[in-house]
């Protein structure tokens, strides 16, 4: 089954199961959610970009990639001294998350290969694990890099936002809510929170 597949059969189900996302998915079209195979370069965007600015991450990001040679890998960044990761513009806190991470994946603990049988939960896990990646951070891993199915990311503000207006609820909903509102979306809630941040006009 191919994705553009998977993703027809998703928006079929969340228009029959929800006419809120019925609403939105008339407005923006088909799930063009696609995955990214680069898994620890896209952690590492991820660190890197906490708490900063879009136009300033890309930058240091940008920065730290051309110094390893076109994208961030394990071997180069634990061949890159400590000193140097400050040069380019991380924090000292987030350089070492970047050698945690990296020291991660060079010595087996994160193994992509092995991703494919692992659970939602299991990555999870094993992500946070890292220094400076958290849950939030492993359910947009598990997103848009994996392209997991069922994911509701109730920790990420844009959701809970699009969740407030859609649905016009009083408060930012917590997770217990935002459960209940999207159980009718099992086994898709993923494509269902693409579609909750487009509501917002996110590309």
């Amino acid at each position: 089954m191919t994705k553009h597949t998977l993703w027809h059969d998703a928006q079929t189900h969340l228009i029959a199961s929800d006419p809120v996302l019925a609403g939105i998915i008339a407005r923006y079209g088909p799930c063009t959610l696609g995955p990214q195979t680069d898994y620890f370069a896209v952690l590492c965007e991820s660190i890197v970009s906490q708490q900063l600015a879009i136009k300033a991450s890309d930058a240091i990001y940008a920065r730290l990639a051309a110094h390893c040679g076109g994208a961030p890998t394990p071997a180069a960044l634990l061949a890159t001294p400590p000193e140097k990761l400050r040069e380019l513009g991380l924090s000292g806190q987030k350089a070492s998350y970047l050698l945690d991470l990296a020291a991660n994946f060079a010595g087996g603990a994160i193994t992509p290969a092995a991703f494919p049988a692992m659970s939602d939960g299991e990555i999870i896990s094993r992500l946070v694990g890292v220094k400076g990646i958290g849950v939030w951070t492993a359910h947009m891993f598990l997103i848009f890099a994996l392209n997991r199915p069922d994911v509701l990311p109730v920790g990420d503000y844009g959701v809970r936002k699009a969740f407030l207006l859609a649905y016009r609820l009083d408060a930012l909903p917590g997770a217990k809510l935002m459960e209940s509102i999207a159980a009718p979306w099992r086994p898709w809630r993923s494509v269902a929170s693409w579609y909750l941040w487009r509501s917002l006009e996110n590309k």
